[in-house]
């Protein structure tokens, strides 16, 4: 039976699965938008910093008026309202949520709210790929042990990656690399806040009516965003990152099996079974045809002579000796989507995607040449910004996450390019945060220097 139908049983026997959306930005806007009109789901509770905020998305995608006013989370889940409030950890320990989407961006955010959910045995659809490139390992881990699931939110392009990636393999193909696209030139990495409309080609006058906030714009720009979906993609799936991170190479879709291919074979991959983000640009700016900016692919091999055959027989794209080929999906809908997480983790059991070890990791990386004393200002800022490391070299050279490259001091000088370290920044260590961060690193430092392996598909 499919989940439509599911969804739609629960609907008619008047036990709806019970969501509280923890963030009412425009991912949890978009989920919110679909929510309504979804039988079997109630959004029992929102939870937002500015409640005015929360009020005003639900204004704005159309949620019906008499379905907002809750006084209560006893009311709300009696009469299949809805009840707005500041205070995520209220929402999480409310009597009937089943489900907790945290929406909110802020790994520090993420990771609190993970552990709530492990306490109050809630299952998590995890929006928030800052708190899981961060954290994730050991969130799941922790959520495994509360008996909980910890997802991936569906729409989003991390999970349709691993959708693909298992789709690959559970069709008996070895996966060969596994992305996304993005619109990217080399000079972005540089890119600012104060820079960023120039390069999205937007005026002043747009940008002033438009409401955008440039650091988080900057973010998805400079390749920070890029590299912590990567990061998410490798720890879920078992891919590896790249010992040079990401490379962002032109490639539109007919072209995805002759250049995400080895070396050997004519492609530009140093080894099977990575990552890699194309770009939807070439290196002078020109479009690329048939472009993947807004979707997601996986490269594979045929496993015989046979197998290769039939990719002909059935019309498949494929490289010049026609044994690697690729399947994609051109557009991603982020929260529109999002309905498909909450129903499979509650009708199927089934995450759409988890995290399951600690391959991939994004550290701060200086955008210019920093000096003792800068304060850095974090993802999609001035300072640095995200670049994709195999976890066990960044964990050798005692890299810092991007996650928690905010309002930290530099005590040492670093060069552009460079990565910052712990030893180049002050910080308190007693910050629930980094002591979380910090731990995963023993525990994962300590797994892969004990047995060689840093999770379940080494």
């Amino acid at each position: 039976m499919s989940l439509s139908f599911k969804l739609a049983a629960l609907q008619e026997a008047g036990t709806p699965i019970r969501v509280g959306v923890i963030g009412a930005g425009k991912f949890g806007s978009m989920f919110l938008s679909q929510a309504p009109r979804t039988p079997g789901l109630h959004v029992m509770g929102i939870a937002d910093l500015d409640v005015s905020r929360a009020r005003q998305a639900m204004q704005r995608v159309g949620w019906p008026e008499e379905r907002g006013a809750a006084a209560s989370f006893a009311q709300a889940r009696r009469d299949g309202t809805t009840y707005i409030v500041d205070n995520a950890e209220a929402l999480i320990a409310a009597d009937g949520i089943d489900v907790i989407v945290e929406a909110t961006g802020s790994p520090a955010a993420g990771i609190r709210h993970a552990l709530l959910c492990c306490k109050h045995k809630r299952h998590v659809v995890m929006v928030n790929v800052e708190a899981d490139a961060l954290a994730g390992p050991l969130l799941a881990q922790r959520a495994t042990e509360a008996g909980i699931l910890y997802s991936f939110a569906y729409g989003d392009q991390p999970a349709l990656i691993a959708e693909l990636v298992d789709w690959a393999r559970t069709a008996g193909f070895e996966v060969v690399c596994a992305g996304k696209g993005t619109k990217y030139l080399p000079i972005y990495h540089a890119s600012t806040p104060a820079t960023v409309w120039g390069h999205y080609g937007l005026t002043e006058e747009q940008v002033a009516g438009g409401g955008f906030n440039a650091q988080m714009f900057n973010s998805f720009l400079d390749g920070t965003k890029s590299a912590l979906e990567m990061a998410v993609v490798a720890n879920a799936t078992g891919l590896d990152p790249a010992a040079d991170g990401l490379a962002f190479p032109p490639c539109g879709v007919d072209d995805l099996p002759n250049l995400l291919r080895p070396r050997g074979d004519g492609g530009i991959l140093a080894q099977k079974g990575t990552v890699e983000v194309v770009s939807s640009l070439e290196r002078d700016a020109r479009p690329v045809f048939r472009d993947l900016r807004w979707g997601v692919y996986v490269t594979f091999e045929a496993p015989s002579d046979y197998v290769r055959r039939c990719f002909a027989e059935y019309g498949l794209k494929t490289d010049t000796t026609g044994r690697y080929s690729a399947m994609y999906k051109p557009y991603h809908l982020i929260g529109l989507e999002l309905g498909v997480s909450v129903a499979s983790v509650m009708l199927r059991g089934e995450p759409t995607g988890t995290t399951r070890g600690f391959r991939g990791d994004v550290v701060a990386t200086a955008k210019r040449a920093l000096s003792p004393g800068e304060r850095l200002d974090g993802e999609g800022g001035a300072t640095v910004f995200g670049k994709l490391m195999p976890a066990q070299a960044s964990l050798a050279a005692g890299c810092l996450p991007i996650g928690l490259a905010h309002n930290l001091v530099l005590t040492r000088p670093v060069a552009m390019g460079q990565p910052v370290r712990w030893q180049d920044v002050a910080f308190d260590e007693a910050d629930a945060t980094i002591r979380f961060r910090r731990e995963m690193e023993r525990v994962f430092g300590l797994e892969t220097s004990s047995s060689g392996s840093r999770d379940r598909y080494a």
